[in-house]
């Protein structure tokens, strides 16, 4: 941590921006490289497979499945790819590096599901005006291998699902795809009972619904994100009232809160300290409570010591 305890140009008594230990570039859980290779492998042959048994049952479950698996096997490899350019160190032109593209592949995974699901809603309507007969034993079948291959992906992704929106989206695209299976399942089961033709575009109908309800936080949080809102998971409240409560500190303004990536919190924050520049051991403090106690890793804080009023940023909405 680096700190200016004289007065420089615009009057600011101090500044401190600290790095912290084990705060890499990176953020993505070690080992997710081979989730992914293995996730898409798996993935891709499933959705070969099922449109193939999808065409020949006639099924219309099956190939919405098939649909939404081969958008999810193209949401892997971009949240991949967004992994990869999250690893870019910081340049001249990119000073943060790249790793805002994890946010925006969290939101491009969400708006392509969603056009997905609209041309399988559409195709599904069709079908209820004009029902065919669906092999119900071949869709059991293969569905119930989509349940084994979407747990076993979605199992890979488990562990880094609560802290990265990026794997966050890869880790719901295979848990409601296995979700999704057992419904093709039931499907199946159904005409098999009754022979009712029309379950099987019914289910393709709730398909849809399962995965629009299951996009829509995904798509909420990534349009957040990319507009620069506090995280999620981050009070506001509860720094602001941190920040003014440190010894020293008259008031504070200008405090921002956006996420850098979808695993990495910024904050910046002018702190109003008459006795001037309290030294770099007290700053270092306040930044490291503000990594341990509100996951905010990467903050800068600048003194002032006059009040705040003298300063050009100091009204809430003056950005």
């Amino acid at each position: 941590m680096t700190a200016d305890p004289h007065e420089h140009h615009h009057n600011h008594a101090g500044h401190t921006h600290k790095p912290h230990a084990g705060h890499a570039h990176a953020q993505a859980p070690n080992g997710f490289g081979t989730a992914f290779a293995v996730g898409i492998a798996l993935n891709f042959g499933f959705v070969v497979v099922e449109a193939s048994f999808g065409l020949l049952a006639n099924s219309m479950a099956l190939l919405a499945d098939a649909g939404h698996n081969l958008s999810d096997v193209l949401g892997l490899i971009i949240s991949w790819g967004a992994v990869i350019l999250s690893q870019r160190k910081p340049s001249q032109r990119f000073t943060y590096g790249l790793r805002s593209s994890s946010i925006l592949a969290a939101l491009i995974n969400a708006v392509f599901l969603l056009i997905a699901v609209g041309a399988i809603a559409l195709e599904a309507f069709h079908r209820f005006f004009a029902p065919s007969p669906v092999a119900a034993t071949t869709v059991i079948i293969v569905a119930c291998i989509g349940i084994a291959i979407n747990t076993a992906t979605a199992l890979m992704f488990m562990r880094g699902s609560k802290g990265d929106l990026n794997i966050r989206g890869a880790f719901l695209h295979m848990a409601a795809d296995a979700g999704v299976s057992a419904g093709v399942v039931l499907a199946g089961l159904a005409i098999m009972a009754t022979g009712w033709q029309w379950i099987d575009p019914a289910v393709s109908l709730g398909i849809v619904l399962v995965i629009v309800l299951g996009t829509w936080s995904l798509l909420r949080d990534a349009v957040t994100m990319t507009l620069h809102a506090v995280p999620p998971g981050i009070d506001q409240k509860a720094i602001r009232v941190f920040l003014e409560s440190r010894p020293g500190v008259e008031q504070i303004h200008d405090l921002h809160i956006w996420a850098m990536s979808t695993t990495e919190t910024a904050l910046t924050c002018h702190l109003v300290m008459p006795a001037g520049f309290p030294g770099d051991d007290v700053l270092t403090g306040i930044t490291d409570e503000l990594r341990t106690r509100f996951a905010v890793p990467h903050a800068t804080l600048q003194v002032e010591t006059r009040h705040a009023d003298a300063c050009a940023l100091a009204p809430d909405d003056v950005a």
